[in-house]
């Protein structure tokens, strides 16, 4: 809980900080790209968890890997978070940022599983049903899961529409 609330501190910072300077959209690529690295880099996230490597050349490292790839704010702010020792939360302040900025932004998540890939206008169908149901712009995040047999999984927020096969079948197998 600790932690998350530190994540949350830190992203909230840096999001004013982004608007404040007129950054907002960098920072978001910037946090997108950070997130990416820490989640499919074991080894960069072992180099941020590391007690043994002292903040001077984390900071070195990190200048030479990021000097080119992040805008300046989202620089400082990494080199900020080192400085405090708080480099093995950057991950979580990604998150947490990331989630802050889709707040800022009204922008609502939608997760749809399907047995197979959805095609255009089936998609099309999707967002204007989430719209219809919630005032915010939509993200689609969509996964593929065969066990479903058919039908569709809706996932918005802390709602579930679940029009799948097997749900179904689960449900007539219950009456």
């Amino acid at each position: 809980m600790k932690q998350s609330r530190v994540t949350i501190r830190y992203a909230k910072a840096l999001l004013q900080l982004s608007i404040e300077q007129n950054s907002l959209e960098d920072s978001y690529s910037d946090m997108i790209l950070l997130n990416e690295i820490c989640t499919e880099s074991k080894e960069f996230s072992l180099f941020l968890k590391s007690p043994i490597v002292k903040t001077d050349q984390k900071l070195k490292i990190l200048d030479e890997i990021f000097a080119n790839k992040l805008g300046k704010t989202s620089m400082m702010f990494v080199n900020i978070i080192t400085t405090k020792k708080r480099e093995n939360l950057l991950a979580s302040i990604c998150k947490s940022f990331i989630t802050q900025y889709k707040i800022h932004k009204k922008i609502e998540t939608a997760t749809v599983t399907t047995a197979s890939p959805l095609d255009e206008k089936l998609k099309e169908e999707v967002i204007k049903f989430i719209r219809k149901h919630g005032e915010h712009e939509v993200e689609l995040t969509e996964t593929i899961d065969k066990s479903i047999i058919g039908g569709t999984i809706i996932r918005m927020g802390d709602k579930q529409l679940d029009a799948s096969v097997s749900s179904a079948i689960s449900d007539l197998k219950q009456k």
